[in-house]
């Protein structure tokens, strides 16, 4: 178990040190996950359970932004118990989700996992941006005035989203502890995987930190995504990039890593992973997480889910498994 030096974390190029750091009074430990990473997901052990007859269909689950009073949403996937999985590539079921989603249809809107709206679709296409390429719906949203300045939205049909009442939309800024609780962790995650030290620093190495407060978690949660040699966009990484995306939470006193996700770019091509939002959406009391992968030409999405207290890897979409993105 490694503690660093408050100082030190946040201006540190080298090898870490060891420490641990007061905030606001109280003293905390930044401590790595028990596992180097944690990660159910299997591509064989999801395309078995889809293959799996006969099915039942569940919600579909669209992910988009907000641009003034419209929205323009994509079709992530299909809700099926606790599981999200890909929409099979078979004539029956893309008429299905073009049924579900056509002009008329209305769906309720989700941000930083809570009802914020509705939207009725009053126009349909397709993102060729994502991989695969998948259905789009777009219209005119209304919203509480205090998530009008939203950028992205989750969104479930209304035939279960209208079960879900509106709670207060308060989504958190990060903190100087947070910012230093990612930086610890990418110092410990660098080493882990052999992976090369960004000349300039962590600091500007992070491109991206989100705080936010899922349900069912007993505190706030903090995930970061860090770049090396690349840019946190569909675009053509220099050679020897990788990315790492972190997540955790305090602990018992300790800030804690729970989840790490890194990806080399010589060995599985570009998938830069960004946090996106967080929802309930399968109901049970526990939130899960989407991720925006961004590849060199598309981006596609990732879930994480909870499972015996800690983030696992839960869906990817098959791009995620192709070099390149």
């Amino acid at each position: 178990m490694r503690r660093h030096l408050l100082a030190i974390a946040v201006i540190l190029t080298g090898a870490p040190g060891c420490d641990n750091v007061a905030w606001g009074g109280a003293e905390w430990q930044l401590v790595p996950p028990p596992a180097a990473e944690v990660d159910s997901f299997s591509p064989e052990a999801r395309a078995a359970a889809e293959e799996a007859g006969p099915r039942g269909y569940g919600p579909l689950l669209l992910a988009g932004s907000l641009d003034g009073a419209r929205a323009t949403l994509a079709v992530v996937g299909e809700v099926q118990g606790d599981a999200l999985l890909a929409i099979p590539d078979a004539a029956e079921e893309v008429e299905r989700v073009e049924r579900l989603t056509g002009e008329g249809s209305r769906w309720i809107l989700f941000a930083d996992g809570v009802r914020v709206g509705t939207l009725t679709v009053d126009g349909v296409g397709t993102a060729t941006d994502y991989c695969p390429a998948r259905r789009t719906v777009m219209g005119v949203v209304e919203m509480l005035p205090t998530a009008s300045a939203t950028e992205r939205l989750l969104a479930l049909p209304a035939s279960v989203g209208d079960e879900r009442a509106y709670d207060p939309f308060s989504p958190m800024s990060d903190g100087y502890d947070q910012r230093v609780a990612t930086i610890s962790w990418a110092v410990e995650a660098i080493p882990r995987y052999q992976a090369t030290w960004p000349a300039d620093g962590l600091v500007p190495a992070r491109r991206d930190i989100r705080v936010f407060q899922p349900a069912g978690a007993p505190g706030p949660v903090v995930a970061a995504t860090f770049l090396y040699r690349d840019q946190l966009a569909v675009a053509r990484p220099q050679g020897g990039a990788y990315a790492l995306f972190v997540l955790g939470a305090p602990r018992g006193g300790e800030y804690v890593e729970d989840f790490a996700w890194y990806r080399s770019v010589d060995a599985e091509g570009k998938g830069a992973p960004r946090y996106f939002d967080h929802l309930d959406w399968d109901g049970d009391g526990d939130a899960e997480i989407l991720l925006e992968v961004l590849g060199a030409e598309r981006r596609w999405f990732a879930a994480l889910g909870r499972s015996g207290g800690q983030w696992t890897r839960t869906f990817q979409d098959v791009c995620g498994s192709v070099a390149g993105g």
